[in-house]
């Protein structure tokens, strides 16, 4: 029983972290695309925009669970390195946003909040879990 109890108190930073980790997700993709995503999400029930910021921290999450099932013995080590993957995740995610933006007709940000379901949102959501996966793979 004590071990569950010592283990709290580690498990809710790590939770911590990886919540402020979820919400600088939302932050981002927020600022990638045109307009309040939050509006854009639960007052217009646009879906482009769902898919997106849910493959983003669907993304993360899976970022956020690796850095802290391989982490170090060492605490505070292991929270450093849990915080900095999770940034680089959501780094290389806005990275591969802004390529694909520039590689493709249109304007990614333009798609995502246009009410008409767009297949460019599901090329987007998919990048977003591929580089997620590959820097989750890059930790274990």
């Amino acid at each position: 029983m004590s071990d569950i109890v010592n283990g709290l108190g580690p498990a809710a930073v790590f939770g911590g972290v990886g919540v402020l980790l979820l919400l600088l997700g939302f932050g981002l993709v927020d600022l990638l695309t045109p307009g309040k995503l939050g509006h854009q999400i639960w007052v217009e029930r646009n879906r482009n925009a769902t898919v997106v910021l849910s493959s983003a921290l669907l993304g993360t999450g899976g970022v956020v669970f690796s850095a802290i099932k391989y982490t170090y013995d060492d605490f505070g080590k292991g929270l450093a390195s849990t915080a900095v993957y999770g940034v680089l995740g959501l780094v290389l995610m806005a990275v591969a946003f802004w390529l694909l933006d520039i590689l493709t007709p249109g304007k990614l940000g333009a798609i995502l909040v246009d009410p008409e379901p767009h297949p460019a949102v599901w090329v987007t959501a998919s990048c977003n879990i591929a580089v997620a996966a590959i820097i989750a793979a890059s930790i274990a």
